[in-house]
């Protein structure tokens, strides 16, 4: 680089590239930020990049990224660097972690009730001018487990907690309490964990070791009056058995915010089905997302600059 080059070079693809371009202008001057929202200025600009922002890691163009030394990934996930990960040992990848949990947990908080109180029957009846009244027990007299209790699952643990639920959870490393959960289980435990809960709560990373978690098997494992919800991936579940599970009424119903493929196919049953809440992959999507990404972004800037260890920094051996 020139003496009298910029400092760094960000390539921004995303949507919101021309404000994430006006806030470093505004913040760090030196920086040349350069707008790529779409698939050809990605790939024009990728050569001449020291750091990317992105939801997802074009590993199509990893090849070509010969400068690339920071992957800034605007969502908590990482899992579209995986399969150059063993390759990619140069790149920091950092997250957004931290900006999604309270949204994330409000989502789920919600639909917990919805499932429990059955609103979706009560919308239908109140469509077709039906009285029914009837009775419901307390969600202070119910188990929420959660899986997998990193930040938002801890966030929605405590949420629970509050709430007066009998809180379970599983986490790999189960020497650290985790405030708010009663009993907590080691990650391979999923199946002593499932037949406790009434609402099952998928908050794991994506991962290898996560692909296929919740299958026909552990479906089986979970009580058939209980209910899931997932706000991790939709490959953390297989989704043709949860299917199965659902039509069958194996298991009581679910909340779905993530999909094996999105958008969801307009062909999938889970449309239609009358014990299922299926909505578009918005549960972490706060009011201001580019303003909140651009605070642990902004940081990092300023680290990267001076050489400092970077906020959110993942593990990619462990993905997360």
């Amino acid at each position: 680089m020139a003496a009298n080059g910029p400092a760094l070079t960000v390539l921004l693809n995303h949507p919101a590239a021309e404000t994430y371009a006006r806030l470093i202008g505004e913040r760090f001057p030196q920086v040349r930020a350069i707008s790529a929202p779409d698939p050809e200025r990605l790939e024009r600009y990728i050569s001449e990049a020291d750091a990317l922002l992105a939801s997802r890691f074009p590993v199509e163009l990893f090849d070509k990224a010969k400068k690339l030394r920071w992957f800034q990934c605007t969502n908590a996930g990482v899992d579209s660097m995986l399969p150059i990960r063993d390759r990619a040992g140069h790149i920091t990848v950092t997250n957004a972690r931290g900006i999604h949990g309270d949204i994330i947990t409000d989502f789920v908080m919600a639909g917990v009730t919805m499932l429990h109180w059955d609103f979706r029957r009560f919308l239908q009846e109140q469509a077709e001018r039906k009285w029914n009244p009837r009775y419901v027990a307390p969600l202070a007299e119910k188990t929420l487990g959660v899986v997998g209790l990193g930040s938002i699952g801890a966030t929605i643990a405590r949420r629970a907690k509050n709430a007066g639920m009998t809180v379970v959870g599983s986490k790999r490393d189960t020497s650290v309490p985790v405030e708010g959960v009663d009993h907590l289980f080691a990650s391979d435990a999923l199946a002593d964990l499932l037949p406790l809960c009434d609402f099952v709560v998928l908050a794991v990373p994506a991962t290898a070791d996560t692909i296929g978690l919740v299958g026909a098997a552990e479906l089986a494992r979970m009580r058939r009056d209980a209910f899931l919800v997932n706000i991790a991936r939709g490959n953390v579940v297989v989704e043709a058995e949860l299917i199965k599970a659902l039509q069958t009424r194996a298991i009581a119903g679910a909340m779905l915010d993530v999909f094996e493929h999105e958008p969801l196919s307009q062909e999938s049953p889970l449309w239609d089905m009358p014990n299922v809440i299926a909505t578009p992959h918005v549960a972490g999507s706060p009011t201001n997302y580019t303003e909140r990404v651009f605070s642990i972004f902004g940081d990092n800037i300023g680290h990267f600059l001076k050489n400092e260890p970077m906020r959110n920094a993942v593990d990619m051996g462990r993905g997360y």
